[in-house]
């Protein structure tokens, strides 16, 4: 993907208010869908389409937990730590910053390019 289009998809992103909701939230602790949609006053199907898109860009990640009673469910982390745009003789730079990923999560992610 070029600079370009990541920064018309970011920037884009940016703009909806529960994307941005959604991202804040889940830059303090990770959340559920359902905790999300309580959060960002949206329904389900909203919160559970921002969060495709931003699982898309990476700039949120998903993990599993274990309930009391034994369910697993998702709970989401912000990934987007910084978003730089800096304008240079014409020309639009972007950097995008993210926030590493836990040690299980990058094993897993190993594991699962072996298959």
């Amino acid at each position: 993907m070029s600079e370009e289009t990541e920064l018309a998809t970011v920037v884009e992103l940016l703009d909806d208010e529960y994307a941005r909701a959604i991202l804040a939230a889940t830059s303090i602790e990770p959340m559920s869908a359902s905790e999300l949609a309580e959060r960002c006053d949206a329904s389900p199907p909203t919160v559970y389409r921002r969060l495709d898109r931003l699982r898309d860009e990476d700039l949120v990640e998903a993990a599993q937990q274990l309930d009391p009673e034994g369910h697993h469910y998702e709970v989401f982390s912000a990934r987007l730590a910084r978003l730089e745009v800096e304008l240079n003789d014409g020309d639009y730079e972007v950097a995008i910053e993210r926030r590493e990923r836990d040690a299980a999560d990058r094993f897993t992610e190993l594991f699962e390019g072996l298959k």
